[in-house]
């Protein structure tokens, strides 16, 4: 659509909710795993931000694609990727977890699910996890299979979430732990719904299989949730950056280890199991991380959008550059401008006053803060 400020082609893919979330006004999309994902409706970002917080929102999150993993040696080549730890991991768990090259470096920091002990779904965020994957298991002679399946995650986010998908799956909704996932029926099939999602009020994830359902799936969910206010969605940039929900290929690239993301808790730093990128991520926890994720408040009235990273200076303008921010925005609750940085060494301490050089050429006087905000 002309609105999207995309030259679309078959490179890059529709899902199965583009036709919905056009019909109820989407007003442009971004691209993640070369796949459509919305990133605007009618509404303002700091009303559709109020909105989360209190009703229901549906997002068309099937850019968030599944890297699956099958076979005998399945298990092995995941903790291969990772240095958490996977083998108490139960069925019906999810783990988020980081992904790292032989440096120690992000390359994706996904959600993993187990389906069975043979079985694995990586639920992605924006790289190339499925070749990294499909790489390692054949340098290795691994008996795996790699693939990307039919599925479609379809995001259910806000304090009403559960109310309105007990309605069409049952109480079995509510009894769900956070981060777990259940099997439950839709049109003759199992499908896999987990209480996960990229927002701080949470809520949950339909892991739909079989593309073909989308159209009914989100109709159904839509039907159901007018009673609760429903309304369509997308990742919100302040929700987000309060909760300390970190965006890949923003706040952190390749040239990141775990720790300066503040994943040391799922690192495994005691030699027990082995990783790609294990000795450099010792040699860091040895060493001690130079900079690491925090959160930044700043004043001077609404920011304009973060389009490329702003620097962050210690004290006033004149200060030394400590970071840079690389995603802000306007929180109607805290009634500042909130971002995310990664700060240097010596700098990161909560209450540190700093100097944000915006891209409209102000400079606006903040404090760094812990994550996520209070």
């Amino acid at each position: 659509m002309s609105t999207s400020g995309l030259n679309m082609s078959r490179r890059i893919r529709r899902t199965p909710y583009t036709d919905r979330v056009e019909t109820v006004g989407v007003r442009g999309f971004s691209v993640v795993n070369h796949m459509l994902l919305p990133k605007a409706f009618e509404r303002t970002v700091e009303e559709d931000f109020l909105h989360l917080r209190e009703q229901v929102q549906i997002w068309d999150v099937s850019c968030q694609r599944q890297v699956e993993i099958t076979g005998s040696d399945a298990a092995k080549l995941v903790q291969w990727m990772t240095p958490r730890n996977i083998s108490r991991m139960k069925l019906g768990q999810c783990f988020y977890l980081p992904i790292t090259d032989e440096n120690g470096g992000m390359i994706n920091d996904p959600v993993l699910l187990k389906l069975a002990e043979d079985h694995f779904w990586l639920s992605i965020a924006d790289s190339d996890v499925m070749l990294w994957a499909k790489g390692l298991a054949l340098g290795r002679g691994l008996s795996v299979s790699v693939d990307e399946p039919d599925v479609s995650p379809l995001a259910v986010q806000g304090p009403k979430a559960a109310d309105v998908l007990a309605t069409i799956f049952g109480e079995g909704i509510r009894t769900l732990g956070f981060f777990k996932y259940g099997l439950f029926e839709f049109e003759g099939t199992k499908q896999v719904i987990a209480r996960t999602g990229y927002s701080r009020p949470g809520g949950y994830e339909v892991f739909l299989r079989g593309s073909h359902l989308g159209p009914a799936l989100w109709d159904m969910i839509w039907e159901a949730g007018k009673p609760y206010g429903i309304s369509p969605g997308c990742p919100n940039v302040p929700d987000r950056i309060e909760a300390g929900l970190l965006s890949y290929g923003n706040e952190f690239t390749r040239e990141n280890n775990p720790l300066e993301c503040g994943m040391e808790k799922y690192c495994t730093l005691d030699g027990s199991i082995d990783y790609i990128g294990r000795t450099a991520i010792e040699r860091v926890a040895r060493e001690g991380v130079k900079r690491q994720i925090r959160g930044v408040l700043f004043d001077g009235g609404r920011c304009p959008p973060c389009g490329k990273p702003w620097p962050v200076l210690a004290g006033d303008a004149d200060g030394p550059q400590i970071g840079q921010i690389t995603s802000a925005g306007w929180s109607p609750r805290l009634e500042c401008n909130v971002g995310l940085s990664m700060i240097d060494r010596g700098y990161w301490e909560p209450g540190q006053k700093v100097t944000v050089l915006c891209a409209d050429g102000a400079k606006r006087h903040g404090t760094v803060s812990a994550l996520p905000f209070a």
